[in-house]
């Protein structure tokens, strides 16, 4: 009895001691840099390094978006109060006729009647006489 005992805990100590070499290596995989999760995580932080660069960057250009939006602001109203300004003051009145041949007052046109454009045919389906 204490023979088969001492065989089923070699054959346990083996089975645990082959067990351990597996996991030994899928663990190795695991961490390999180029093809396992290794090279994945850095991959990732490659990318988070990238997009932080890419977000400062953006961040700066809306900045500058910012300040020339405000300038322009400032810019359009200073030129509002300006046109309130010129607006509230008084126009001087301007002569309507200037120089020596504006005191006389233009020729009448000569209006004529309004004249049909065209003749209608006569009841009788005879063509109208030409006009001289």
């Amino acid at each position: 009895m204490a023979l088969v005992a001492d065989i089923l805990l070699i054959a346990g100590a083996l089975g645990a001691g082959f067990y351990c070499f597996v996991l030994s290596r899928k663990l190795s995989h695991f961490k390999n840099l180029e093809t396992g999760v290794g090279g994945a995580i850095t991959a990732l932080s490659a990318q988070v390094e990238e997009m932080t660069a890419a977000l400062e960057k953006a961040r700066a250009d809306a900045q500058s978006s910012t300040t020339s939006l405000d300038e322009s602001s400032q810019r359009a109203e200073l030129a509002a109060a300006e046109l309130r300004q010129l607006m509230q003051q008084p126009i001087p009145p301007s002569p309507l006729k200037t120089g020596p041949f504006q005191d006389r007052e233009p020729p009448a046109e000569k209006v004529e009647p309004a004249q049909p454009t065209f003749r209608r045919r006569r009841a009788n389906g005879a063509r109208p006489e030409p006009e001289v």
